[in-house]
């Protein structure tokens, strides 16, 4: 058992080797620029190992997507707790939100993502389910503050969960994807997940 240790560490090296290379080559040169040639010669491995690790070009990009979404998703899902404030529940839940939306990375990856979805809307649609699987931790909470009667009834929650997110999004993400806006700082971030949070409990809340 001992010895098998080393090759596994091996392995996770080039295969982060690879995705880091990926990251910085889809950057540069865009998904149609990128092959796995390029990814192999910038991660110094054969482009059998690349292959090895990722079957196909879309499914290295979507793992490089995926893992920057769970790097903002790193903290464990909040539940919510009755016996504490809403606002507070949702400011957490939002924060590790924003931890996504400021990550660099994630924005230039996803203008790259988004250029080659408006080429292939099977390839958007199929990423977007992707993704849209691992947003639950929202929709989850606001399902249980409803059971408790702290929201109101009678609402899909992921369609208010979507509504909160775009409040979030329409500052922190889509200004810095389509216009090259700076990330926010730590008090516009504080600013705009509070006001969001404030606008969404004055409609849902029920007092």
């Amino acid at each position: 058992m001992t010895e098998a240790a080393p090759p596994t560490r091996l392995t996770d090296r080039k295969r982060d080797a690879i995705v880091q290379a990926a990251i910085a080559e889809f950057r540069e040169h865009g998904f149609n620029g990128t092959s796995m040639d390029r990814v192999a010669a910038a991660a110094e491995v054969s482009k059998r190992t690349v292959y090895n690790h990722f079957p196909s070009k879309d499914e290295l990009f979507e793992a490089i997507l995926e893992q920057l979404w769970e790097r903002g998703h790193s903290l464990a899902d909040v539940a919510y707790d009755a016996r504490r404030p809403l606002r507070a529940q949702l400011l957490e839940v939002l924060e590790q939100k924003m931890l996504l939306l400021g990550d660099a990375s994630f924005i230039d990856l996803s203008r790259v993502a988004l250029a080659e979805m408006m080429h292939a809307p099977e390839r958007a649609q199929a990423m977007a389910a992707r993704l849209s699987e691992k947003e639950e931790g929202l929709p989850r909470w606001i399902r249980a503050a409803q059971k408790a009667g702290a929201l109101r009834a009678g609402v899909d929650a992921q369609y208010a969960a979507n509504q909160l997110h775009g409040m979030v999004k329409s500052f922190a993400f889509w200004p810095q994807l389509a216009m090259g806006r700076a990330p926010l700082s730590a008090a516009e971030q504080r600013q705009v997940l509070g006001d969001a949070v404030d606008m969404f409990l004055g409609f849902y809340s029920v007092k």
